[in-house]
Protein backbone atom coordinates (compact mmCIF):
# COMPACT_ATOMS: atom_id res chain seq x y z
CA UNK A 1 0.00 0.00 0.00
CA UNK A 2 2.64 2.14 0.95
CA UNK A 3 4.13 2.13 -2.79
CA UNK A 4 1.39 2.79 -4.19
CA UNK A 5 -0.07 5.45 -2.39
CA UNK A 6 0.78 9.27 -3.38
CA UNK A 7 2.56 11.37 -0.74
CA UNK A 8 -0.42 13.44 -0.59
CA UNK A 9 -2.69 11.14 0.46
CA UNK A 10 -0.57 10.64 3.36
CA UNK A 11 0.07 14.68 3.78
CA UNK A 12 -3.72 15.15 3.90
CA UNK A 13 -4.32 12.53 5.98
CA UNK A 14 -2.40 13.73 8.80
CA UNK A 15 -3.96 17.25 8.39
CA UNK A 16 -6.96 15.42 8.98
CA UNK A 17 -5.94 13.13 11.96
CA UNK A 18 -4.09 17.03 13.39
CA UNK A 19 -7.16 19.01 12.61
CA UNK A 20 -9.61 16.01 14.39
CA UNK A 21 -7.18 16.31 17.73
CA UNK A 22 -7.66 20.12 18.26
CA UNK A 23 -11.38 19.64 17.80
CA UNK A 24 -11.39 17.16 20.02
CA UNK A 25 -9.43 18.73 22.60
CA UNK A 26 -11.17 22.46 22.71
CA UNK A 27 -14.81 21.27 21.67
CA UNK A 28 -16.93 20.62 25.35
CA UNK A 29 -18.42 17.42 25.37
CA UNK A 30 -21.86 16.88 23.74
CA UNK A 31 -24.09 15.20 26.42
CA UNK A 32 -24.08 11.48 24.88
CA UNK A 33 -20.31 11.64 25.05
CA UNK A 34 -20.60 12.58 28.90
CA UNK A 35 -23.20 9.16 29.25
CA UNK A 36 -20.61 7.46 27.46
CA UNK A 37 -17.55 8.63 29.80
CA UNK A 38 -20.00 7.66 32.11
CA UNK A 39 -20.12 4.31 30.95
CA UNK A 40 -15.94 4.03 30.94
CA UNK A 41 -15.72 4.64 34.45
CA UNK A 42 -16.55 0.78 35.48
CA UNK A 43 -16.39 -1.16 32.40
CA UNK A 44 -18.69 -4.15 31.86
CA UNK A 45 -19.84 -6.44 28.87
CA UNK A 46 -22.71 -4.07 27.89
CA UNK A 47 -24.80 -1.30 29.23
CA UNK A 48 -28.21 -0.06 29.74
CA UNK A 49 -28.08 1.41 26.21
CA UNK A 50 -25.63 -0.41 24.17
CA UNK A 51 -22.66 -3.02 23.58
CA UNK A 52 -19.28 -1.85 25.17
CA UNK A 53 -17.15 -0.61 22.56
CA UNK A 54 -17.65 2.88 22.83
CA UNK A 55 -16.97 2.79 26.46
CA UNK A 56 -13.29 0.94 25.67
CA UNK A 57 -12.39 3.62 23.15
CA UNK A 58 -12.93 6.28 25.75
CA UNK A 59 -11.09 3.76 28.31
CA UNK A 60 -8.25 3.45 25.98
CA UNK A 61 -8.59 6.91 25.17
CA UNK A 62 -8.05 8.02 29.28
CA UNK A 63 -4.76 5.71 29.31
CA UNK A 64 -3.16 8.61 26.97
CA UNK A 65 -5.01 11.84 27.88
CA UNK A 66 -7.15 13.55 30.11
CA UNK A 67 -9.98 15.68 29.56
CA UNK A 68 -12.01 15.84 26.41
CA UNK A 69 -9.51 14.33 24.53
CA UNK A 70 -9.25 11.56 27.10
CA UNK A 71 -12.44 11.18 25.49
CA UNK A 72 -12.00 11.22 21.57
CA UNK A 73 -8.44 10.04 21.13
CA UNK A 74 -9.65 6.90 19.84
CA UNK A 75 -11.96 8.49 17.82
CA UNK A 76 -9.56 10.66 15.76
CA UNK A 77 -7.16 7.45 15.27
CA UNK A 78 -10.45 5.39 13.76
CA UNK A 79 -11.29 8.59 11.93
CA UNK A 80 -8.38 8.65 9.79
CA UNK A 81 -8.58 4.68 9.87
CA UNK A 82 -11.74 4.91 7.70
CA UNK A 83 -10.23 6.98 5.34
CA UNK A 84 -7.26 4.08 4.72
CA UNK A 85 -9.74 1.66 4.84
CA UNK A 86 -12.31 2.49 2.02
CA UNK A 87 -9.43 4.31 0.03
CA UNK A 88 -7.43 0.37 0.29
CA UNK A 89 -11.08 -0.87 -0.86
CA UNK A 90 -11.04 1.20 -4.22
CA UNK A 91 -8.97 -0.20 -6.60
CA UNK A 92 -9.56 2.09 -9.37
CA UNK A 93 -7.06 2.83 -11.57
CA UNK A 94 -7.26 6.81 -11.72
CA UNK A 95 -7.75 7.27 -8.05
CA UNK A 96 -4.12 8.36 -7.09
CA UNK A 97 -5.25 11.50 -10.24
CA UNK A 98 -7.56 12.56 -7.24
CA UNK A 99 -6.85 12.33 -4.08
CA UNK A 100 -7.96 15.77 -2.86
CA UNK A 101 -11.20 14.89 -4.47
CA UNK A 102 -11.80 11.50 -2.47
CA UNK A 103 -10.60 13.38 0.75
CA UNK A 104 -13.56 16.41 -0.07
CA UNK A 105 -16.07 13.45 -0.62
CA UNK A 106 -15.67 11.94 3.04
CA UNK A 107 -15.27 14.95 4.71
CA UNK A 108 -18.25 16.79 3.32
CA UNK A 109 -20.08 13.77 4.43
CA UNK A 110 -21.68 15.65 7.58
CA UNK A 111 -22.35 12.74 9.90
CA UNK A 112 -18.50 11.51 9.04
CA UNK A 113 -17.12 14.24 9.24
CA UNK A 114 -18.51 14.75 13.38
CA UNK A 115 -17.96 11.18 14.28
CA UNK A 116 -14.06 12.00 13.28
CA UNK A 117 -13.97 13.36 16.73
CA UNK A 118 -17.24 13.07 18.44
CA UNK A 119 -17.29 9.39 20.71
CA UNK A 120 -19.94 8.01 19.88
CA UNK A 121 -21.44 4.28 18.88
CA UNK A 122 -21.64 5.14 15.85
CA UNK A 123 -17.81 6.07 15.76
CA UNK A 124 -16.60 2.48 15.76
CA UNK A 125 -19.40 1.29 13.80
CA UNK A 126 -18.21 3.09 10.54
CA UNK A 127 -14.77 1.93 11.32
CA UNK A 128 -15.50 -1.78 11.26
CA UNK A 129 -18.31 -1.64 8.52
CA UNK A 130 -15.55 0.00 6.70
CA UNK A 131 -12.90 -3.04 8.15
CA UNK A 132 -15.62 -5.69 7.34
CA UNK A 133 -16.07 -4.61 3.52
CA UNK A 134 -12.32 -4.37 2.90
CA UNK A 135 -11.87 -7.67 4.55
CA UNK A 136 -14.92 -9.02 2.30
CA UNK A 137 -13.71 -8.25 -0.44
CA UNK A 138 -10.30 -10.19 0.37
CA UNK A 139 -12.63 -13.01 0.99
CA UNK A 140 -14.15 -13.06 -1.88
CA UNK A 141 -10.64 -13.16 -3.94
CA UNK A 142 -8.88 -15.15 -1.85
CA UNK A 143 -10.81 -16.82 0.93
CA UNK A 144 -8.97 -19.16 3.72
CA UNK A 145 -8.72 -19.51 7.31
CA UNK A 146 -6.89 -16.45 8.31
CA UNK A 147 -9.29 -13.66 6.49
CA UNK A 148 -12.26 -15.90 8.16
CA UNK A 149 -10.41 -15.33 11.70
CA UNK A 150 -10.33 -11.65 10.94
CA UNK A 151 -13.88 -11.33 9.58
CA UNK A 152 -15.36 -13.22 12.53
CA UNK A 153 -13.36 -10.82 15.10
CA UNK A 154 -14.70 -7.80 13.19
CA UNK A 155 -18.15 -8.94 12.95
CA UNK A 156 -18.02 -9.17 16.81
CA UNK A 157 -16.61 -5.84 16.98
CA UNK A 158 -19.35 -4.50 14.63
CA UNK A 159 -21.88 -6.18 16.86
CA UNK A 160 -20.07 -4.74 20.14
CA UNK A 161 -20.79 -1.18 18.66
CA UNK A 162 -24.10 -1.56 18.17
CA UNK A 163 -26.94 -3.76 17.63
CA UNK A 164 -28.19 -3.00 14.08
CA UNK A 165 -24.95 -3.57 13.14
CA UNK A 166 -26.44 -6.84 12.30
CA UNK A 167 -28.10 -5.20 9.26
CA UNK A 168 -24.40 -4.22 7.81
CA UNK A 169 -23.76 -8.45 8.56
CA UNK A 170 -27.40 -9.51 7.12
CA UNK A 171 -27.65 -7.92 4.04
CA UNK A 172 -23.80 -8.16 2.78
CA UNK A 173 -24.22 -12.05 3.48
CA UNK A 174 -27.73 -11.69 1.65
CA UNK A 175 -25.61 -10.67 -1.45
CA UNK A 176 -24.08 -13.74 -1.71
CA UNK A 177 -26.19 -16.61 -1.33
CA UNK A 178 -23.16 -19.11 -2.04
CA UNK A 179 -21.83 -18.47 1.08
CA UNK A 180 -24.15 -20.74 2.65
CA UNK A 181 -22.23 -23.48 1.52
CA UNK A 182 -18.69 -22.10 2.41
CA UNK A 183 -17.49 -23.28 5.24
CA UNK A 184 -15.00 -20.53 5.48
CA UNK A 185 -18.34 -18.15 5.57
CA UNK A 186 -19.64 -20.27 8.77
CA UNK A 187 -15.96 -20.89 10.30
CA UNK A 188 -16.09 -16.57 10.65
CA UNK A 189 -19.22 -16.61 11.92
CA UNK A 190 -18.71 -19.35 14.34
CA UNK A 191 -15.92 -17.00 16.09
CA UNK A 192 -17.69 -13.82 15.77
CA UNK A 193 -20.58 -15.55 17.96
CA UNK A 194 -18.05 -16.92 20.25
CA UNK A 195 -16.05 -13.00 20.66
CA UNK A 196 -19.45 -12.62 21.61
CA UNK A 197 -20.39 -15.35 24.28
CA UNK A 198 -19.44 -12.31 27.26
CA UNK A 199 -22.33 -10.05 25.91
CA UNK A 200 -25.11 -13.02 25.72
CA UNK A 201 -23.73 -13.44 29.35
CA UNK A 202 -24.14 -10.04 30.34
CA UNK A 203 -27.87 -9.95 28.87
CA UNK A 204 -28.94 -13.01 30.89
CA UNK A 205 -26.98 -11.49 34.17
CA UNK A 206 -29.37 -8.61 33.57
CA UNK A 207 -32.50 -10.12 32.26
CA UNK A 208 -31.87 -8.76 28.79
CA UNK A 209 -33.18 -5.78 30.29
CA UNK A 210 -31.72 -3.88 26.57
CA UNK A 211 -33.12 -5.70 24.13
CA UNK A 212 -36.96 -5.33 26.34
CA UNK A 213 -36.33 -1.68 26.48
CA UNK A 214 -35.63 -1.34 22.87
CA UNK A 215 -38.14 -4.16 21.57
CA UNK A 216 -40.99 -3.97 24.42
CA UNK A 217 -40.64 -0.35 26.75
CA UNK A 218 -39.73 2.50 24.93
CA UNK A 219 -42.47 4.95 24.36
CA UNK A 220 -43.69 5.92 20.90
CA UNK A 221 -46.10 7.88 19.45
CA UNK A 222 -48.70 8.09 17.01
CA UNK A 223 -47.54 8.33 13.16
CA UNK A 224 -47.32 11.30 12.01
CA UNK A 225 -46.09 11.57 8.08
CA UNK A 226 -44.45 14.95 8.42
CA UNK A 227 -42.41 13.44 11.81
CA UNK A 228 -42.07 9.77 10.78
CA UNK A 229 -41.84 8.84 7.13
CA UNK A 230 -40.74 13.12 5.60
CA UNK A 231 -38.14 13.40 8.42
CA UNK A 232 -36.51 10.23 7.42
CA UNK A 233 -36.68 11.40 3.81
CA UNK A 234 -34.80 14.50 5.01
CA UNK A 235 -32.54 13.03 7.14
CA UNK A 236 -31.50 10.53 3.74
CA UNK A 237 -30.31 14.51 2.81
CA UNK A 238 -28.74 14.85 5.86
CA UNK A 239 -26.12 12.71 6.32
CA UNK A 240 -24.50 13.87 2.84
CA UNK A 241 -25.10 17.39 2.61
CA UNK A 242 -24.91 19.34 -0.93
CA UNK A 243 -23.36 16.51 -2.55
CA UNK A 244 -26.70 13.80 -1.87
CA UNK A 245 -27.80 14.74 -5.48
CA UNK A 246 -24.24 13.17 -6.71
CA UNK A 247 -24.09 10.44 -4.15
CA UNK A 248 -27.74 8.78 -4.48
CA UNK A 249 -27.29 9.46 -8.49
CA UNK A 250 -23.88 6.87 -8.37
CA UNK A 251 -25.91 4.22 -6.85
CA UNK A 252 -29.00 4.01 -8.79
CA UNK A 253 -26.55 3.75 -11.80
CA UNK A 254 -24.03 1.88 -10.40
CA UNK A 255 -24.19 -1.06 -12.53
CA UNK A 256 -21.53 -3.39 -12.01
CA UNK A 257 -21.72 -7.22 -11.33
CA UNK A 258 -19.11 -7.89 -9.35
CA UNK A 259 -20.19 -9.86 -6.06
CA UNK A 260 -18.33 -7.23 -3.97
CA UNK A 261 -20.51 -4.13 -6.00
CA UNK A 262 -23.36 -6.39 -5.17
CA UNK A 263 -22.67 -6.78 -1.54
CA UNK A 264 -22.16 -2.71 -1.24
CA UNK A 265 -25.63 -2.20 -3.63
CA UNK A 266 -27.48 -5.15 -0.89
CA UNK A 267 -26.25 -3.12 2.02
CA UNK A 268 -26.87 0.58 1.25
CA UNK A 269 -30.63 -0.19 -0.42
CA UNK A 270 -31.18 -3.15 2.78
CA UNK A 271 -30.77 -0.67 5.11
CA UNK A 272 -32.77 2.27 3.61
CA UNK A 273 -35.63 -0.10 3.01
CA UNK A 274 -35.16 -1.48 6.89
CA UNK A 275 -35.97 2.11 8.17
CA UNK A 276 -38.36 3.75 5.40
CA UNK A 277 -40.46 0.70 6.50
CA UNK A 278 -39.46 1.55 10.56
CA UNK A 279 -40.85 4.92 9.52
CA UNK A 280 -44.24 3.85 9.25
CA UNK A 281 -44.03 2.47 13.26
CA UNK A 282 -41.81 5.15 14.89
CA UNK A 283 -39.41 8.07 13.97
CA UNK A 284 -36.12 7.18 12.59
CA UNK A 285 -33.56 8.83 14.11
CA UNK A 286 -30.22 10.27 11.21
CA UNK A 287 -27.57 8.24 13.22
CA UNK A 288 -29.43 4.90 12.65
CA UNK A 289 -28.64 5.15 8.80
CA UNK A 290 -24.99 6.28 9.13
CA UNK A 291 -23.57 2.74 8.11
CA UNK A 292 -24.52 3.77 4.45
CA UNK A 293 -21.89 6.43 4.31
CA UNK A 294 -19.51 3.51 4.03
CA UNK A 295 -20.32 1.29 0.68
CA UNK A 296 -21.91 5.16 -0.77
CA UNK A 297 -18.10 6.44 -0.26
CA UNK A 298 -16.64 3.79 -2.20
CA UNK A 299 -19.87 3.66 -4.67
CA UNK A 300 -19.55 7.58 -5.33
CA UNK A 301 -15.83 7.89 -5.69
CA UNK A 302 -15.47 5.52 -8.26
CA UNK A 303 -18.78 7.27 -9.99
CA UNK A 304 -16.34 10.35 -9.83
CA UNK A 305 -13.74 9.04 -11.31
CA UNK A 306 -15.23 7.54 -14.23
CA UNK A 307 -17.68 10.90 -14.69
CA UNK A 308 -16.30 14.35 -15.48
CA UNK A 309 -18.99 16.14 -15.76
CA UNK A 310 -20.31 14.52 -11.82
CA UNK A 311 -16.63 15.31 -10.91
CA UNK A 312 -16.72 18.93 -11.55
CA UNK A 313 -20.01 19.20 -9.93
CA UNK A 314 -18.88 17.19 -7.16
CA UNK A 315 -15.84 19.22 -6.75
CA UNK A 316 -17.49 22.19 -6.38
CA UNK A 317 -20.06 20.95 -3.84
CA UNK A 318 -17.66 19.57 -2.14
CA UNK A 319 -15.53 22.54 -1.45
CA UNK A 320 -18.66 24.71 -0.43
CA UNK A 321 -19.51 21.64 2.47
CA UNK A 322 -16.16 21.56 3.20
CA UNK A 323 -16.08 25.57 3.99
CA UNK A 324 -19.23 25.54 6.13
CA UNK A 325 -18.17 22.23 8.17
CA UNK A 326 -14.82 23.68 9.13
CA UNK A 327 -16.92 27.05 10.07
CA UNK A 328 -19.60 24.99 11.72
CA UNK A 329 -16.80 23.17 13.74
CA UNK A 330 -15.14 26.66 14.31
CA UNK A 331 -18.51 27.51 15.44
CA UNK A 332 -18.58 24.28 18.29
CA UNK A 333 -15.51 25.53 20.14
CA UNK A 334 -16.36 29.33 20.35
CA UNK A 335 -20.28 29.83 19.85
CA UNK A 336 -20.49 33.55 19.08
CA UNK A 337 -19.82 32.73 15.18
CA UNK A 338 -23.32 31.39 14.77
CA UNK A 339 -26.28 32.97 16.71
CA UNK A 340 -27.12 28.91 17.61
CA UNK A 341 -26.65 27.22 21.11
CA UNK A 342 -25.26 23.49 20.71
CA UNK A 343 -25.39 21.02 23.49
CA UNK A 344 -21.70 21.32 23.18
CA UNK A 345 -21.53 25.22 24.42
CA UNK A 346 -21.31 26.33 27.99
CA UNK A 347 -21.57 23.16 30.14
CA UNK A 348 -18.26 24.08 32.24
CA UNK A 349 -19.94 27.15 33.34
CA UNK A 350 -23.31 25.68 34.49
CA UNK A 351 -21.01 22.64 35.74
CA UNK A 352 -18.64 25.05 37.97
CA UNK A 353 -21.86 27.04 39.18
CA UNK A 354 -23.73 24.46 40.49
CA UNK A 355 -20.41 23.10 42.04
CA UNK A 356 -19.61 26.34 43.88
CA UNK A 357 -23.25 26.22 44.99
CA UNK A 358 -23.19 22.57 46.18
CA UNK A 359 -19.90 22.04 47.66
CA UNK A 360 -18.49 18.41 48.04
CA UNK A 361 -22.02 16.62 48.73
CA UNK A 362 -22.85 14.50 45.58
CA UNK A 363 -25.37 15.77 43.30
CA UNK A 364 -28.64 13.80 42.42
CA UNK A 365 -30.50 15.17 39.21
CA UNK A 366 -34.02 14.28 39.06
CA UNK A 367 -34.61 13.11 35.82
CA UNK A 368 -31.56 13.82 33.93
CA UNK A 369 -29.11 10.94 32.80
CA UNK A 370 -27.35 13.52 30.42
CA UNK A 371 -26.58 16.38 33.31
CA UNK A 372 -25.64 13.67 35.86
CA UNK A 373 -22.41 12.60 33.80
CA UNK A 374 -21.72 16.01 32.67
CA UNK A 375 -21.37 17.42 36.02
CA UNK A 376 -19.65 14.90 36.96
CA UNK A 377 -17.18 14.70 34.32
CA UNK A 378 -16.14 18.44 34.86
CA UNK A 379 -16.96 18.91 38.47
CA UNK A 380 -14.97 15.81 39.61
CA UNK A 381 -17.73 14.90 41.94
CA UNK A 382 -20.12 12.22 42.46
CA UNK A 383 -23.82 12.44 41.04
CA UNK A 384 -26.41 10.28 40.12
CA UNK A 385 -29.53 10.52 38.00
CA UNK A 386 -32.84 9.54 40.13
CA UNK A 387 -35.56 8.76 37.45
CA UNK A 388 -39.43 8.65 38.06
CA UNK A 389 -42.34 7.82 36.37
CA UNK A 390 -42.03 10.08 33.92
CA UNK A 391 -38.49 9.27 32.74
CA UNK A 392 -37.29 6.42 30.70
CA UNK A 393 -35.02 3.83 32.45
CA UNK A 394 -30.90 3.98 31.85
CA UNK A 395 -27.61 2.96 32.92
CA UNK A 396 -28.26 4.48 36.24
CA UNK A 397 -31.26 2.42 36.54
CA UNK A 398 -29.43 -1.15 36.19
CA UNK A 399 -25.86 -0.04 37.97
CA UNK A 400 -24.30 0.46 41.59
CA UNK A 401 -24.36 4.21 41.27
CA UNK A 402 -27.18 4.29 43.79
CA UNK A 403 -25.15 3.31 46.52
CA UNK A 404 -22.82 6.50 46.25
CA UNK A 405 -25.21 8.69 47.42
CA UNK A 406 -27.57 6.50 49.14
CA UNK A 407 -27.13 7.43 53.36
CA UNK A 408 -25.44 10.72 52.15
CA UNK A 409 -26.64 14.10 52.77
CA UNK A 410 -27.40 15.28 48.57
CA UNK A 411 -28.15 18.18 46.72
CA UNK A 412 -31.26 17.35 44.78
CA UNK A 413 -31.59 19.30 41.21
CA UNK A 414 -34.93 19.77 39.83
CA UNK A 415 -36.02 21.82 37.16
CA UNK A 416 -39.85 21.01 38.05
CA UNK A 417 -40.30 22.80 40.96
CA UNK A 418 -40.08 26.98 41.32
CA UNK A 419 -38.43 26.50 45.07
CA UNK A 420 -35.09 25.63 46.24
CA UNK A 421 -32.11 26.39 48.53
CA UNK A 422 -30.03 27.46 45.42
CA UNK A 423 -30.97 27.83 41.74
CA UNK A 424 -28.61 27.77 38.79
CA UNK A 425 -29.48 28.70 35.38
CA UNK A 426 -28.86 26.28 32.42
CA UNK A 427 -27.34 27.42 28.79
CA UNK A 428 -30.61 26.60 27.18
CA UNK A 429 -32.47 29.21 29.55
CA UNK A 430 -33.75 26.49 31.46
CA UNK A 431 -33.85 27.36 35.40
CA UNK A 432 -32.61 24.61 37.99
CA UNK A 433 -33.44 24.63 41.97
CA UNK A 434 -31.45 22.31 44.24
CA UNK A 435 -32.43 21.28 47.87
CA UNK A 436 -30.22 19.84 50.28
CA UNK A 437 -31.58 16.26 51.81
CA UNK A 438 -30.17 14.80 55.12
CA UNK A 439 -29.88 10.99 54.56
CA UNK A 440 -31.08 10.58 51.09
CA UNK A 441 -32.61 6.94 50.50
CA UNK A 442 -34.12 5.46 47.34
CA UNK A 443 -34.68 1.92 45.97
CA UNK A 444 -34.99 2.12 42.36
CA UNK A 445 -33.70 -1.76 42.21
CA UNK A 446 -37.00 -3.10 43.69
CA UNK A 447 -38.92 -5.78 41.11
CA UNK A 448 -42.37 -5.23 40.53
CA UNK A 449 -44.17 -8.22 39.24
CA UNK A 450 -47.87 -8.18 38.53
CA UNK A 451 -50.34 -11.11 37.52
CA UNK A 452 -53.54 -11.48 37.38
CA UNK A 453 -55.50 -15.40 37.26
CA UNK A 454 -58.80 -14.01 35.99
CA UNK A 455 -60.82 -11.10 35.63
CA UNK A 456 -62.80 -10.66 38.85
CA UNK A 457 -60.17 -11.24 41.32
CA UNK A 458 -57.66 -8.64 42.35
CA UNK A 459 -54.32 -8.31 41.14
CA UNK A 460 -51.36 -9.84 42.63
CA UNK A 461 -47.96 -7.58 43.35
CA UNK A 462 -44.78 -9.06 43.99
CA UNK A 463 -41.97 -6.94 44.96
CA UNK A 464 -38.30 -8.49 45.22
CA UNK A 465 -35.67 -7.22 47.12
CA UNK A 466 -32.23 -7.38 44.97
CA UNK A 467 -30.29 -5.58 47.27
CA UNK A 468 -27.63 -6.87 50.19
CA UNK A 469 -29.86 -4.94 52.61
CA UNK A 470 -33.16 -4.84 53.90
CA UNK A 471 -35.67 -2.46 53.08
CA UNK A 472 -38.45 -0.74 55.33
CA UNK A 473 -41.67 -0.93 53.93
CA UNK A 474 -43.91 1.53 55.83
CA UNK A 475 -41.26 4.06 53.79
CA UNK A 476 -42.34 3.11 50.37
CA UNK A 477 -44.81 4.98 48.51
CA UNK A 478 -47.02 3.01 45.73
CA UNK A 479 -48.30 4.65 42.52
CA UNK A 480 -49.66 3.31 39.21
CA UNK A 481 -48.54 5.46 36.00
CA UNK A 482 -50.71 5.08 33.35
CA UNK A 483 -50.08 5.20 29.26
CA UNK A 484 -51.62 5.20 26.07
CA UNK A 485 -51.24 2.64 23.70
CA UNK A 486 -47.79 3.71 22.82
CA UNK A 487 -46.72 3.68 26.15
CA UNK A 488 -46.44 7.37 26.89
CA UNK A 489 -46.70 7.99 30.77
CA UNK A 490 -49.59 10.35 31.05
CA UNK A 491 -50.59 10.22 34.71
CA UNK A 492 -49.67 9.01 38.00
CA UNK A 493 -52.17 7.73 40.53
CA UNK A 494 -51.82 7.08 44.15
CA UNK A 495 -52.06 3.09 44.89
CA UNK A 496 -53.65 1.71 47.95
CA UNK A 497 -52.26 -2.37 48.47
CA UNK A 498 -53.17 -5.03 50.72
CA UNK A 499 -50.10 -6.63 52.43
CA UNK A 500 -50.30 -10.32 52.75
CA UNK A 501 -48.81 -10.65 55.89
CA UNK A 502 -49.61 -7.62 57.75
CA UNK A 503 -47.20 -8.19 60.10
CA UNK A 504 -44.63 -7.88 57.59
CA UNK A 505 -42.42 -4.74 57.85
CA UNK A 506 -39.21 -5.54 56.40
CA UNK A 507 -38.65 -6.50 53.17
CA UNK A 508 -35.39 -8.85 53.91
CA UNK A 509 -32.50 -8.63 51.30
CA UNK A 510 -32.71 -10.96 48.43
CA UNK A 511 -36.84 -11.82 49.84
CA UNK A 512 -40.20 -11.17 47.83
CA UNK A 513 -43.12 -9.65 49.63
CA UNK A 514 -47.00 -10.41 48.19
CA UNK A 515 -49.68 -7.86 47.76
CA UNK A 516 -52.46 -7.71 46.31
CA UNK A 517 -54.65 -4.55 44.85
CA UNK A 518 -57.31 -2.62 42.55
CA UNK A 519 -56.45 -0.11 40.11
CA UNK A 520 -57.52 2.82 41.00
CA UNK A 521 -59.61 4.81 38.34
CA UNK A 522 -57.87 7.56 36.02
CA UNK A 523 -58.46 10.73 36.58
CA UNK A 524 -57.16 12.15 33.34
CA UNK A 525 -57.41 9.18 30.76
CA UNK A 526 -60.48 7.81 29.33
CA UNK A 527 -59.23 4.37 29.18
CA UNK A 528 -55.81 3.75 29.74
CA UNK A 529 -53.94 1.17 27.43
CA UNK A 530 -51.04 0.39 29.84
CA UNK A 531 -50.26 0.79 33.76
CA UNK A 532 -46.94 0.46 35.48
CA UNK A 533 -46.19 -0.11 39.26
CA UNK A 534 -43.79 2.61 40.54
CA UNK A 535 -41.90 2.83 44.38
CA UNK A 536 -40.57 5.47 46.17
CA UNK A 537 -39.22 6.10 49.68
CA UNK A 538 -41.37 8.92 51.21
CA UNK A 539 -41.02 12.71 50.25
CA UNK A 540 -39.78 11.35 46.51
CA UNK A 541 -41.98 10.53 42.78
CA UNK A 542 -42.55 6.92 42.37
CA UNK A 543 -40.30 5.60 39.84
CA UNK A 544 -41.45 2.78 37.45
CA UNK A 545 -39.91 -0.98 38.86
CA UNK A 546 -42.75 -2.82 36.89
CA UNK A 547 -42.93 -3.77 33.23
CA UNK A 548 -45.87 -2.15 30.86
CA UNK A 549 -48.84 -4.07 31.92
CA UNK A 550 -51.37 -4.46 28.84
CA UNK A 551 -55.12 -3.42 30.33
CA UNK A 552 -57.35 -5.28 29.09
Amino acid sequence: MAQKTPRLFYLLLTVLFVLNLLQAAFTELIYDEAYYWYYAQNMDWGYFDHPSMVALLIKISSLFFTGELGVRFMSCLLSVGIYLIVWEIIDHPKKREYVIHFFLLLFSMTLMNAYGFFTLPDTPLLFFTALFLLLYKRFLNNPNIYISLALGVTMAALMYSKYHAVLVILFVFLSNFKLVFNWKAWLAVGIALVCYVPHFLWLMEYDFVSIKYHLFERPNQAYSFEKFTLGYLVNLVAIFGLLFYWVYYALVTDKRKDQFSKALRYLTYGVLIFFFVSSFNRRVQTQWIIVISIPMAIIAFRHLLENEKSRKWMFRMAMISAILLIYARAWLIYQPLLPILYEAHGNKNWVMDLKSKAGDVPVVFENSYRQAPMYEFYAGKPSFSLNNFMYRKNQYSIDGSEDRVRGKDVLYVTKYRNAGDVQFKHPDSSVFYGSFLKDFQSYRKLQCLVEKENENEPWELKIHNPYEFDVPLENLNFAVAYSNAYKQVKEQVSLEVTSIDEQQHILKSKDTVFYSFELPKSKKMEKPSYFRIGLANKGLLTGLQGMPTKIE
